[in-house]
């Protein structure tokens, strides 16, 4: 596909089996047992504190768990680097442009400056963001911010996409129109998605499943798959089903304080 061609078809399976950590000695997840299947969208959300960027982390081999194991297709992940991690500010660096801005992640991986520019080109121009190819970070609105770091992150062309709060420090009426483009722009992402949220109706919106964590030791508290049809508009949010998977969601939330 023109412009993230590097986006692998192999997509990965993610899984962590009584996984758990503490720090500090504090028990943050415990007895964690998670399938994420290849190719799918899926959303974690809890208590603030319950330990959800903690298992991104864990999924991005940033951290170790102290106990039980955290594997991508049967092999333990402790490599940083075999997936694309996108924190929750987008640091972009205000002294590039939004080309070289795109193009950083493969430059920093080795690719010639030449090259890496021409394929975030590529990746700017099939997302209809061209005209912003010039401009520097600090005339972006929050918004704009947000697509060109996520657009970066997924030119490393991994398979697996972490999203810790994607759209988190955005205001309402920008993050709406975020959560569009990304359903407009999903099928374009051939990878393994894990989206960390504190927005129900966007884990809803946005992906395949939705775990709920528990409180502090986090476990799963509630698996919710998703079946709204795909392709999906925000006028999934009117329908009977999305109420009733809402109403699910809020219950086991409000369960796990």
């Amino acid at each position: 596909m023109k412009g993230v061609r590097g986006l692998t078809n192999v997509r990965p399976k993610l899984a962590a089996s009584g996984a758990g950590i503490a720090k500090g000695g504090v028990r943050i997840l415990e007895g964690m047992d998670l399938e994420v299947e290849p190719g799918s969208f899926l959303a974690l959300i809890g208590p603030s504190g319950a330990g959800k960027s903690t298992l991104l982390n864990l999924f991005a081999g940033l951290e170790a768990p102290t106990e039980g194991s955290v594997e991508k297709d049967g092999s333990p992940l402790l490599r940083p680097g075999s997936v694309a991690y996108m924190p929750q500010s987008d640091l972009l660096l205000p002294w590039r442009s939004v080309l070289a801005n795109v193009a950083l992640g493969l430059e920093a991986t080795g690719v010639p400056k030449r090259v890496a520019r021409r394929k975030a080109l590529g990746a700017l121009e099939h997302f209809g963001l061209e005209e912003f190819a010039k401009v520097f970070p600090p005339a972006l609105s929050g918004g704009m911010r947000s697509r060109v770091a996520l657009l970066r992150t997924t030119l490393l062309g991994r398979d697996t996409l972490l999203l810790d709060e994607l759209f988190g420090a955005l205001d309402a009426l920008t993050r709406r129109s975020l959560q569009g483009w990304l359903l407009g722009v999903r099928a374009e992402l051939a990878a393994t998605i894990v989206l960390v949220t504190h927005d129900v109706d966007e884990a809803i919106l946005l992906a395949d499943r939705v775990v709920a964590l528990t409180r502090r030791p986090a476990r799963v508290g509630l698996d919710l798959p998703v079946n709204l049809p795909r392709p999906r508009t925000m006028d999934a949010e009117t329908t009977d089903e999305f109420i009733r998977l809402k109403g699910r969601l809020l219950e086991a939330l409000g369960a796990a304080g």
